[in-house]
């Protein structure tokens, strides 16, 4: 199946910006992974599709590339970064090794050292953790160096042996008969396969693998202020390496909770608050929550629903030490839908000072005259 547009996966169009591309991508991620929307069974691959359209195209190299080729990589096939190679294409190795004499400085020692897998793990995070931090314990399902053997894969006492068929080379030179002549064709080594060692007596922890599958416990730090999709790199913590190579390492990629009251964006943090017509017509001080805490917000006689305040300093500290956000807060005047007799009175009473039919006091004057009508009373 051929992959969607990448820009059409994210809902946006080619000109969007990265603030553009960052949000849609919040939005998307919190609808589809995994941890909150249980009830979509394509949720997963969903919010996969989502997160790689993100890492492209949140990147200046990669959206250029993508926009030039889209998902054809032009490096592929004759001449390119990922063209044929014999260990991989089988007869055309067989080939190439025909007209060059059967060498191969590209063929791998499978004696050199080799860098183990990365792995990846998601971790949820509240609200309140990804703005200040914390400290946990995770449990990574990974192979490790097996203990017993020391990634030899031989029974204790004694060592792995030099392949006597392909010297330790992994491979095998096969000799055929074509009408060019006879040509020298290369094998993966059947005895050994591939390794260039022959165990003879196995390691009994670790079947001869050299490596054992365990539950790690790694200890992590959440640094206070990530953000949703955004991850940390734990340096050798993935898959254990081969030969005495280095272990992989591990990508801790953060999820984090949506909020009853508050939402983000970057290191700003919003919020909506109700008020009464009393309140907006006569001025009042409110107390707003915060992440810090509660804090005393005046409200000034007038004020209009959908107005904005801002409390400076109050929102999430920049996971790369670059200031702090701002919390700001949006008043939204409520309606009454039950009025108490004396409530309907104080209104009606209303109406007959401005001489203005209930169903139009809703105009500009509106405000002045509950607060008169409030003072009156």
């Amino acid at each position: 199946m051929s992959k969607r547009d990448y820009y059409e996966v994210l809902g946006i169009d080619k000109n969007a910006s990265k603030e553009d591309i960052k949000k849609a991508y919040r939005k998307l991620a919190r609808k589809y992974h995994p941890d909150v929307n249980k009830d979509d069974p394509q949720a997963t691959d969903k919010f996969k599709e989502v997160k790689e359209a993100y890492e492209t195209l949140n990147n200046d190299q990669k959206r250029a590339h993508y926009d030039q080729f889209g998902h054809t990589d032009p490096n592929q096939g004759f001449g390119g970064g990922q063209g044929f190679d014999g260990a991989d294409f089988g007869g055309f190795g067989d080939i190439f090794d025909m007209f060059f004499g059967g060498g191969s400085s590209r063929r791998r020692d499978p004696n050199a050292p080799r860098q183990g897998a990365d792995l990846q793990y998601t971790m949820t995070l509240e609200f309140e953790e990804a703005a200040f931090g914390k400290e946990t314990d995770i449990k990574i399902p990974r192979e490790e160096t097996c203990e017993t053997c020391h990634g030899s894969g031989a029974k204790p006492g004694t060592h792995p042996e030099t392949c006597s068929h392909c010297g330790g080379s992994g491979q095998l030179n096969v000799e055929q008969n074509t009408p060019f002549g006879r040509i020298v064709n290369r094998r993966v080594c059947h005895y050994c396969q591939g390794t260039g060692k022959i165990i003879k007596e196995k390691c009994n922890t670790c079947g001869g693998d050299g490596k054992v599958k365990t539950n790690k416990t790694i200890h992590v730090k959440v640094p206070a202020g990530v953000d949703e999709g955004q991850q940390i790199r734990l340096s050798g913590q993935g898959e254990a390496g081969s030969n005495g190579g280095p272990a992989g390492d591990l990508f801790v990629v953060f999820h984090i909770k949506p909020h009853k009251f508050f939402e983000r964006d970057g290191d700003d943090v919003f919020c909506t608050v109700p008020l009464s017509f009393a309140q907006v017509a006569l001025g009042d001080e409110i107390e707003v929550p915060t992440l810090y805490g509660k804090v005393k917000l005046k409200i000034p006689a007038g004020t209009q629903t959908g107005t904005h305040f801002r409390l400076k300093g109050k929102g999430i500290k920049n996971v790369r030490g670059y200031g702090q956000g701002d919390q700001h807060v949006t008043v939204n005047v409520v309606t009454p839908k039950q009025l108490s007799d004396r409530e309907r009175e104080l209104f009606r009473e209303l109406a007959d000072i401005s001489g203005t039919p209930l169903t139009e006091i809703h105009n500009e004057n509106f405000f002045s005259k509950v607060k008169r009508a409030f003072k009156a009373d």
